[in-house]
This record gives structure tokens, C-alpha cells and sequence, in this order.
């Protein structure tokens, strides 16, 4: 634990603590619209956070990210529906479905020297195979959609994943939470200090030893199981999965949003930028809806209008020019 908070300034302990109360505490009192939008935040967090351990950590692109959060659904869902598995048993395999496939990926990749925009192209190509090919996979529906048996309960079942919203959003703020830990235990380690010596020289990370190959392969696997966690939730909330809505690379921008806004490679940046992404853009939907607007892709223009701002302003993201304005800055942050 102390090795986990060491180079954390005090105040940011406090300031990250009475965040903690009060996002614990929002459920008695926040209506079911905004606990809604805040569990959508804390999702976009999560996944956000899963994704920079690929980017922010190791340097490598992904645009395909929504592959795994698919293949993580898909997996829990098919197990609980056509075997009754509960989903943290059926989390397993989801994870480990998603690491496989991501290790397959990896291995094309780094071992023939595919790096850089390639290597994205290639993350969004095997997630589009991955949406072609479960349109048409009929044991889960295929393009009509797969379903999850939705049952009123009395009360909260949380081995089920089967409730009511304020379940749900205990379950993604442990997550959420869970994720930061663990994210900063990986760059207080061995592992974090050759991640990120490749994402800033990957000739000279290897030059001193580092088997730039392997590290990079843990990267694409530990990124890709915890974002097959996000597509269990993703399933069991929603309970209906379409390829294509699932897989499309429209799903994969919206999970590097966040980190984008908020600060790549930085602990607290995919959280901050899924707040405020999330927040505002709902805030401009909802002023819309009250002035009898219909604007069709109004969401994407903002988000479009957001990275330009981000990009030209802050182009570090908005967590570190905020961590200094409030003297929350320390290593790793």
C-alpha cells in the first residue's frame, strides 16, 4: 500500500478520498436519469482506463478496442443464457477469450514489425472480421440481436448481475476503482518502468536489454481482458447485443475519448475526460431536448469540436494542466 501511494501528494489523497464518499453516497440521492449518466461516465472511466494501459502505458494504438469489450459480452452472455452460468463464473472465460485474441493480434504484429498506424489498422480490421462474423453466428443471434432473459426481482442479485440501476452502478464504481489500483500498481512496478522506456524509444528500450517483444504482449493482453470485464457489465446492463452496434469502431472512439480529453498515460486522465465528456455532452442533449431540437449527430460534432479544443489548448489533456492548478501533480498521476 505504501508503495502504491508514495510520490502522491497529500492533498490529492484527501481530495480523491471525499470523490470516493461522495460518488458512494450519490444513489440516495440522484434520480435514475443521473445515475444512469453517471454509470455510463463510470463505464467510459473503466474501459477508458483499460485502454490506456495499451496507449498511455506502452505506446501501442488500438482503434479496435470495441473488439474485446464484444468478445467479453458475447462470451457471458452465451454462457448464461444457453447454460445458466453466472456471469462471474462466465468472466472467466471472457477474459480469457478476450486475452486470446488479443495475444493472437500481438504476436502477428510485434513479431513481424508492425508498429505505429499499422498496427492500429490492424486492431480495426480484427474488429470488423469480429462484427462480420458474428452477424452471422446464429447460436448468438447473428445480425437479429442477442437477448437476455430480463426478470422483475424483488430484490438485488448481484451473482446474477440481474437488478436494479443502483446495483449496477456500485458494481462499475468498484470497478472503476479497482482498475485505478491495479493501473497504478503496474507503473509502480517493473513492468510499468519498461512500458513506458518503449512508449517514449522503443531502439533504446532495447538497446538496454528490455525484450521490448514480450512487454509489449503483456500490454495488448492485460488491456485487452480488463476491457472484456467492461463488456460483461455492458451486456448484463443493456441485456441485448447486435454486432454491429457491439463491435463498430464508433464504439472503439468512444473508449479513447476519454483518455484523450483527460490525459494519456496518466492515471487519472481516461476518468476525468469520461466525466467531463460524458457530463457536458449529456448537458447539451438534454438543453436540445428542452428547446424542441432534434439535431442528428450532434453528439459526434461536440466530441469532434472537443478534440480540436483539447488538441489545440491542452494538448497534454486536461488532467495534468488541472492536477497543477490545483497542486494535486505527483509521479504518476
Amino acid at each position: 500500500m505504501r508503495r502504491l501511494t508514495q510520490d502522491v501528494p497529500r492533498r490529492a489523497v484527501a481530495v480523491l478520498g471525499a470523490l470516493g464518499a461522495i460518488l458512494v453516497a450519490v444513489p440516495w440521492f440522484a434520480n435514475d436519469y443521473l445515475l444512469t449518466v453517471l454509470l455510463i461516465m463510470l463505464y467510459f472511466a473503466y474501459t477508458g482506463q483499460a485502454w490506456n494501459v495499451m496507449m498511455g502505458f506502452a505506446g501501442q494504438l488500438s482503434l479496435g478496442h470495441a473488439l474485446y469489450v464484444g468478445l467479453g459480452a458475447y462470451a457471458a452472455a452465451a454462457l448464461y443464457v444457453h447454460f445458466g452460468i453466472a456471469p462471474w463464473i462466465g468472466l472467466a472465460a471472457a477474459i480469457a477469450l478476450a486475452a486470446g485474441c488479443g495475444a493472437f493480434m500481438g504476436f502477428l504484429a510485434f513479431r513481424f514489425g508492425v508498429g505505429g498506424v499499422y498496427f492500429a489498422i490492424l486492431t480495426i480490421a480484427f474488429a470488423e472480421f469480429a462484427r462480420i462474423g458474428f452477424d452471422h453466428f446464429a447460436w448468438v443471434g447473428g445480425s437479429s440481436g442477442f437477448f437476455l432473459p430480463v426478470t422483475n426481482y424483488a430484490g438485488n442479485d448481484v451473482w446474477s448481475l440481474r437488478g436494479n440501476p443502483t446495483m449496477f452502478y456500485y458494481v462499475m464504481l468498484t470497478l472503476t476503482a479497482a482498475a485505478l489500483v491495479v493501473c497504478r500498481a503496474l507503473l509502480k512496478s517493473r513492468v510499468g518502468y519498461y512500458w513506458l522506456a518503449i512508449r517514449e524509444d522503443e531502439a533504446a528500450a532495447r538497446s538496454l536489454g528490455i525484450n521490448t517483444f514480450r512487454y509489449k504482449m503483456y500490454a495488448v493482453v492485460i488491456s485487452a481482458g480488463m476491457t472484456a470485464i467492461a463488456g460483461v457489465f455492458f451486456a448484463f446492463y443493456y441485456n441485448n447485443l447486435f454486432p454491429e452496434q457491439v463491435f463498430h469502431i464508433s464504439r472503439s472512439i468512444e473508449i479513447i475519448l476519454g483518455p484523450i480529453i483527460g490525459g494519456i498515460g496518466t492515471l487519472f486522465g481516461p476518468v476525468i475526460g469520461a466525466f467531463l465528456l460524458t457530463g457536458v455532452s449529456e448537458t447539451m442533449l438534454e438543453i436540445l431536448n428542452a428547446l424542441g431540437l432534434d439535431v442528428p449527430g450532434a453528439k459526434q460534432v461536440f466530441y469532434g469540436l472537443c478534440l480540436l479544443l483539447i488538441v489545440l489548448a491542452l494538448p497534454d489533456g486536461v488532467w495534468p494542466w488541472l492536477a497543477r492548478k490545483l497542486g494535486l501533480h505527483g509521479k504518476g498521476a
